[in-house]
C-alpha cells in the first residue's frame, strides 16, 4: 500500500467517524431510512407545518460508539427527533400504458407529495 493510499483510507476513516460517531434506522411511509444528526431526507408525506417539530417513534436500530442496540422489531423507548423543513412535490413523471394493435394508449402524469425533514438528535433507550 502506498503512502497516498494510506492517507486517503485513514482520511476516510477520519470522516466516518467524525461524521457519523451516531446512526439509527427509522421506520416511516413504508421505508426504512438509515438517518443521523444533522441528515436532510425526503419521506413519504406527514402531516406536519413547515417549521414544526415531528417525532419518529419506530426505531428498528441505534448505534453509536460504543454499543449497538437492535430492536425486537423496535428499540423500546428510542426515537429520533426532526425539524420540518418543506412539504413538496417531486418532479413529474409520466405513466403510459400502450396495447399494439388495438389503438389503445393512456397518458397519465404523476407527482408524489413528500416532506422533508431535518434529524436534530437520536435518543437513545
Amino acid at each position: 500500500m502506498t503512502h497516498g493510499a494510506q492517507l486517503i483510507l485513514l482520511a476516510n476513516f477520519f470522516l466516518y467517524d467524525t461524521l457519523i460517531s451516531m446512526f439509527a434506522v427509522i421506520k416511516t411511509g413504508g421505508k426504512q431510512y438509515l438517518v443521523s444528526p444533522g441528515q436532510k431526507l425526503k419521506v413519504e408525506k406527514l402531516d406536519a407545518k413547515e417549521g414544526g417539530k415531528i417525532i419518529f417513534g419506530e426505531v428498528l436500530l441505534v448505534a453509536d460508539d460504543k454499543k449497538t442496540e437492535i430492536g425486537t422489531p423496535l428499540v423500546k423507548g428510542a426515537k429520533v427527533e426532526a425539524k420540518v423543513l418543506r412539504q413538496g412535490r417531486d418532479k413529474k413523471i409520466i405513466v403510459f400504458k400502450y396495447h399494439a394493435k388495438t389503438r389503445y394508449r393512456k397518458k397519465k402524469g404523476h407527482r408524489q407529495a413528500f416532506t422533508e425533514v431535518e434529524i436534530m438528535k437520536i435518543v437513545p433507550m
